[in-house]
């Protein structure tokens, strides 16, 4: 064990790895020292008997894992079996800590290499915006298509607040100084004392998570969940976006000099969190406000500090520099006196735009938390007028002289202006089509008189509700008593209205309806936003949010195109879509979908809802602006957002895109500003690739292709439903084998893990369905049906040309097949059916245990033997050694976890229902979320 001062086989083995590929041996070298500093804290912290014990339960599950071995598997057992809950816990939170270490490794590596990248003077990276650019201006493309992108692009990755991530913010922020320690090794060369005061810090900040607790004694509240997405503007958004745009604009000014386009602010965080009300009882009025208000708040407060710090060093005199005019007279509107400073124009003209500041974060009724301005000033009115008065600093040093000043911090704070203006991030409000039907309904019954709205046909509710958005004449009344949900979404509608004014229209541009499957789903909120006045009727009517359907079963969107080709023939919505720029929004849902139809049918049926929508919009002359409701899991349709951008369909891009950031894998990606920046650079250049350049490579193929897919999608999607929802006991068979009862009392988010109380798979979240397949690592949801689907595949067209051989071909030259199975090749490679086998025998139906297990067991077989006969791969991740790489390096520190919470579940399952071995279980959880980081 690298974590352990011990000679096993896998350390002998990586001795020879280390030859092999020693650019990885400073991976290797920081894993071995923060494991034998866990070792050491474990040694004082615990004793030597528990230290021995964790490497002796160690090395037998590497011993299973590796041959099946049924004795490792008995000693396995044994050990397991013997433990107290007091020893049971420190076992856990051994393995658990010293996954999190080599999380933190793993990503310094990666940094590493990348800055060895770069100052070995090589090409740009694929993925990095320098190659994206490079490509695109070696395929001819003009400085004016280039500048049409920009002006236009949307790219946004939207924070969500599902609940799959599992880390405390206590240990986040300890991992990140052990990150920082890290760092510091590798890129400054200490002498002997500092050396020894960096080991002193990581040994301290790894004695500190030894000693904190690692779960949440209490469930999150919406109002943690704000805050803890803040945070995430402090590590990297605020600082790491600017810089983004920098390197952009500096890399078009190279190539093209003074004809580099303007970048307007085209990348933007989003964010859900605090106005997603869809089955969270939790998110009211109060907390959505207090959401735009707590942004607006560190928005404005970041902008404060940057400008005291910026003006302290701007010290610049004017008996030695000369200024502009406008300059000048913003220095003279400062409300700075002070003769000391009565020569410094920079200083006071900074010292004013900091009290301006401060008045228009007074004015939205926040705190100052930084220092008190010198005197009184206008508020600013907008965003805006601060660029402005930035701008003009700017412009003053670079006509005088100090073209540096200009490029440096300033620049940076313009553009984080210019980006986060006084709101910070856009909020999504999102709330399912079923709570609009309800206040719709009760709207008519008292408003109009109209009782029976919810019986009538659609087209009817169309004509309803068109007839009423188009007047002025509102349905809702102060004086009548509507009922409580009634009241409560429009209370919510009544604050985002407040937020508009308040913060400004950027500030919650979007409405999400989920479950969209009708015209009449999206002219239900745009009637209830015309009660509020988000909407002005009339001959030119006004739209002040986007209204977005959100198509998340393989129902939905299989009939998506049908639903927005009739939305786009309506003609009073063409006025309200004119007034939104002619751009409409549509969300696609991956984990709704995948629950639904399995992993194979939900990507093929979001491939073709693309396709299809595509097609509509160009015939009604809309633009499409796609939001991508992918997890972090494969699952849920994540997995490496670059090929996933590439993969879409041709003109599905087209400058604009979303896409959902939830769980763990926010922090994963955005907590590290280095690997946060890395992470937005790919969205932006796979966007500029995906627009830019030809991926349309099919041709005549395309016709072929598709037909083959909607067999294999066909088959799969049968396969999958048969065991989900057609097999009798699968609902007991899930319920016993995986954590998922367990994994509902972790305290990890405040939503329900339900719609309904209910035990039925069609009403429980696809957050928890997909994590509890994870947690047990038989992980159906990336890969069930696609062996079938193959295997049947073949049997009708015959291993030659035409079975075989087509899908080989189909795998060559299409990406989206090629990032399908890249997907299921990560997933396969995370699967253990050893593992799996062990939670199936939690099922106390032997019968039933045997029959569905063994279908699962089944399928793996053959997805794995389809999935290197259509690759021609012999191995799982054969083509992505890094992956393979970091996953070996993590299962020896999972796996133990998986026995320990098997043994667990047994035991609590059997009536030790104590807090100890409650708290045992989700620390195992914890850990193996934690570990394989694409959880749920």
């Amino acid at each position: 064990m690298s974590s352990l001062p011990s000679r096993s086989r896998d350390s002998e083995k990586n001795d020879v790895d280390d030859k092999e590929n020693e650019k990885d041996n400073p991976l290797r070298n920081d894993i071995r020292l923060l494991g034998r500093m866990l070792g050491d804290t474990l040694r004082e912290q615990e004793g030597e008997s528990t230290f021995d014990l964790v490497e002796n339960i160690r090395q037998t599950a590497i011993r299973f894992r590796r041959e099946q071995d049924l004795t490792a598997r008995h000693e396995l057992d044994m050990m397991l079996n013997q433990l107290s809950n007091k020893a049971t816990e420190a076992v856990v939170r051994a393995f658990s800590q010293f996954s999190q270490l080599s999380n933190i490794a793993e990503d310094m590596h990666h940094n590493r290499r990348r800055r060895s990248y770069l100052l070995a003077g090589s090409r740009p990276q694929a993925g990095s915006v320098a190659m994206a650019l490079e490509r695109v201006f070696s395929s001819g493309t003009s400085g004016a298509a280039l500048a049409g992108f920009f002006a236009k692009a949307v790219v946004s990755p939207v924070l969500t607040a599902h609940p799959t991530e599992v880390q405390r913010r206590s240990i986040l922020d300890c991992q990140l100084t052990i990150a920082h320690l890290l760092n510091e090794r590798d890129r400054v060369r200490l002498t002997p004392d500092e050396l020894r005061n960096n080991e002193d810090g990581l040994r301290s900040a790894i004695q500190i998570l030894w000693q904190t607790r690692m779960l949440r004694s209490q469930r999150l509240s919406v109002y943690d969940e704000i805050k803890n997405g803040l945070a995430y503007y402090h590590y990297t958004f605020l600082t790491e976006v600017p810089r983004l745009y920098a390197e952009i604009e500096d890399l078009l000014e190279r190539r093209m000099g003074a004809e580099a386009p303007h970048i307007p602010p085209f990348l933007r965080i989003g964010s859900w969190i605090g106005c997603d009300r869809d089955g969270n009882p939790f998110v009211t009025h109060e907390v959505m406000l207090h959401a735009a208000e707590r942004q607006s708040a560190l928005a404005l407060d970041f902008y404060m500090g940057e400008v005291h710090r910026i003006g302290r060093r701007l010290s610049l005199t004017e008996r030695l520099v000369d200024v502009d005019a406008d300059l000048a007279k913003l220095a003279e509107a400062s409300p700075d006196r002070a003769i000391s400073r009565a020569d410094e124009p920079y200083r006071r003209a900074l010292i004013g735009i900091y009290a301006r500041l401060a008045a228009t974060s007074e004015g939205l009724g926040h705190v100052i938390r930084q220092r008190r301005p010198v005197g009184p000033a206008e508020p600013y009115a907008e965003s805006a007028e601060l660029v402005r008065d930035l701008d003009i600093v700017i412009h003053s040093l670079k006509q005088h002289k100090s073209e540096l000043l200009a490029r440096g911090d300033l620049r940076h704070l313009r553009r984080a202006a210019d980006v986060f203006g006084f709101h910070l991030a856009p909020l999504d409000m999102r709330q399912h089509s079923n709570v609009h039907e309800q206040v719709v309904a009760e709207l008519f019954k008292f408003g109009a008189g109209r009782s029976d709205y919810s019986e009538i046909a659609e087209e009817d509710r169309v004509q309803w509700l068109l007839t009423e958005i188009s007047s002025p004449r509102p349905l809702r009344s102060p004086y009548l008593g509507y009922s409580e949900i009634v009241q409560s979404e429009l209370c919510i509608l009544q604050t985002a209205a407040e937020i508009h004014r308040r913060f400004g229209p950027a500030a919650l541009p979007n409405y999400v309806i989920s479950k969209a499957d009708g015209v009449s789903d999206m002219l239900e909120v745009a009637l209830l936003l015309k009660e509020v006045g988000l909407l002005r009727a009339g001959e030119k009517p006004r739209l002040h949010l986007n209204i977005v359907p959100l198509f998340e079963t393989i129902a939905d969107l299989h009939g998506c195109g049908i639903v927005m080709d009739k939305m786009f023939s309506l003609p009073y919505y063409r006025k309200l879509l004119d007034s939104r720029g002619n751009v409409q929004e549509v969300m696609l849902g991956y984990s709704d979908s995948n629950k639904d139809g399995g992993f194979l049918a939900a990507n093929w049926e979001l491939y073709k809802a693309e396709t299809e929508l595509t097609k509509i919009f160009a015939k009604h002359k809309v633009e499409l602006r796609l939001f991508h409701g992918r997890g972090g899991t494969v699952g849920r349709g994540g997995g490496p957002s670059y090929q996933a951008i590439l993969a879409q369909p041709p003109a599905s891009v087209n400058g604009q895109i979303r896409i959902t950031e939830q769980g763990e894998v926010i922090g994963s990606k955005y907590a590290d500003p280095e690997i946060g920046r890395r992470n937005l650079e790919t969205l932006v250049a796979a966007t500029v690739e995906a627009t830019l350049l030809s991926h349309d490579t099919l041709g005549e193929r395309a016709a072929d292709y598709y037909r083959i897919m909607e067999v294999l999608a066909g088959d799969a999607l049968a396969a999958y439903r048969n065991l989900v929802y057609e097999t009798p006991g699968f609902t007991r068979y899930f319920q016993e084998s995986t954590p998922i009862r367990e994994i509902a009392g972790l305290n990890i988010g405040s939503r329900p893990p339900s719609r309904k109380k209910s035990d039925l798979i069609e009403d429980l979240r696809a957050i928890p369905w997909t994590f509890s397949w994870s947690v047990n690592r038989a992980m159906i949801t990336g890969w069930y049906g696609f062996g079938t689907a193959v295997e049947l595949f073949v049997k009708r067209e015959g291993r030659g040309e035409n079975g075989l051989g087509f899908l080989q071909d189909m795998h060559s030259n299409w990406p989206f097949l090629q990032t399908l199975l890249s997907n299921m090749d990560m997933v396969l490679a995370k699967t253990d059916m050893g593992i799996a086998s062990r939670y199936a025998e939690l099922v106390t139906d032997t019968a039933l245990r045997e029959e569905i297990f063994g279908r699962i067991e089944e399928e793996w077989r053959l997805c794995v033997k389809w999935l290197f006969a259509v690759t021609g791969r012999t191995e799982l991740l054969q083509d992505n050694p890094t992956l393979a790489r970091s996953i070996r390096n993590r299962t020896p520190y999972i796996d133990p976890l998986n026995h320990l919470q098997v043994e667990l579940l047994r035991r609590y399952r059997s009536g030790d229902a104590t807090d100890a071995v409650k708290r045992a279980i989700q620390l195992t959880i914890n850990g193996v979320a934690a570990g394989l980081r694409n959880s749920g």
